[in-house]
C-alpha cells in the first residue's frame, strides 16, 4: 500500500527538472511528512541546494544505500520543524523506542569531514529496524540503544527457512515496540560465531530464538521445536513477566566442585 503513495508523492513533490539520478526534491511539509512515513527508514537532505555541501555525497551513499529512500528539502521554512537551523542530513526511522519518529541529525557545518563513506556509515548505524541484521555497523546502534534487550533469531542465510522466519517475526516486531529490539544474527558468517558461542550454539544447530538482557547482562534459549509466531510472542511476554529469571540461561555451564 505505502509503494502506490509514494510514487504519488513523487510526482507531486519532485521538480520538474529532476532527472534520473538526481535525488527526488520534496517541497513542503505534507510532502516531507508523507515521505517520512513511506517507509521504515529514511534519509532527507535538508539543503539548499544540489551545489550545496553534502548533496553529491549524500547522493552517492543514497545509491550504495539503496534500501533507504532518500530525498532532499530546500524550503528552510520547512527545516525549523524538524528543529534544523542549517543545512543538515536527517536519518528519520519509525517507532522503536517512543510514540514519534526517530530523528538523527547530521549537521553539515559541524562535520569536520564529509564524504560517501561517512555517509553510508552514518546511515549504516543508525538504521535500527523491526528486525536489524547483526553486525559490527548496526553493533554500535543496538548497544546503545534505550531498548537494551534483544530478541535473537539465529538462522543461516541461505537456509530454506530464512526468508520466511524473517518475515514471520518483522510482523511480530511491532507489537514489542519500546521494549524488545529484534535482531537476526547470520549464522553462517564466521564473524558471527562468537554470538553463537555465547549462547551455546552451533551453526548446524539452526534456526533458534534467544533473548539477551542487556541489563542483567542473561540469556535464554527458546526450547527446541517449531517457531511459531505464538510460541515467539508467548517466550517474549514470558520475559516481559519476568518468568525466565528462574528459567537456566543459554549456554550456561554446571559447576562443579573444586
Amino acid at each position: 500500500m505505502l509503494l502506490p503513495l509514494f510514487l504519488a508523492l513523487l510526482v507531486c513533490s519532485v521538480t520538474a527538472e529532476d532527472k534520473d539520478g538526481v535525488l527526488p526534491r520534496l517541497n513542503d511539509k505534507e510532502a516531507v511528512e508523507a515521505f517520512i512515513d513511506s517507509a521504515e527508514v529514511v534519509i532527507l537532505g535538508f539543503l539548499e541546494g544540489e551545489e550545496s555541501r553534502g548533496y553529491k555525497e549524500l547522493e552517492e551513499a543514497a545509491k550504495r544505500s539503496d534500501s533507504v529512500p532518500a530525498a532532499i528539502c530546500t524550503v528552510k521554512e520547512v527545516w525549523a520543524d524538524y528543529g534544523l537551523p542549517s543545512d543538515a542530513i536527517t536519518l528519520f526511522r519509525k517507532v522503536l523506542y517512543t510514540a514519534d519518529n526517530h530523528q538523527e541529525n547530521l549537521i553539515v557545518a559541524e562535520a569536520h569531514k564529509l564524504d560517501a563513506d561517512g555517509l553510508v556509515h552514518f546511515i549504516n548505524t543508525n538504521e535500527i529496524r523491526y528486525i536489524t541484521e547483526y553486525n559490527q555497523v548496526t553493533a554500535v546502534g543496538l548497544f546503545n540503544s534505550e531498548v537494551k534487550t534483544h530478541l535473537l533469531l539465529f538462522a543461516n542465510r541461505g537456509s530454506k527457512e530464512f526468508t520466511e522466519l524473517k518475515q514471520r517475526l518483522e510482523a511480530l516486531a511491532p507489537e514489542f515496540t519500546g521494549k524488545l529490539l529484534f535482531v537476526l544474527i547470520n549464522g553462517a558468517v564466521k564473524s558471527n560465531s562468537k554470538a553463537l558461542d555465547y549462547f551455546g550454539l552451533k551453526s548446524k544447530e539452526l534456526p533458534r530464538i534467544g533473548i539477551y538482557d542487556g541489563d542483567s547482562d542473561m540469556k535464554w534459549l527458546l526450547p527446541e521445536g517449531e517457531i511459531t509466531t505464538e510460541r515467539v510472542r508467548e517466550f517474549s511476554e514470558s520475559f516481559l513477566r519476568g518468568d525466565l529469571k528462574e528459567v537456566k540461561q543459554a549456554g550456561e555451564v554446571p559447576k562443579t566442585e573444586l
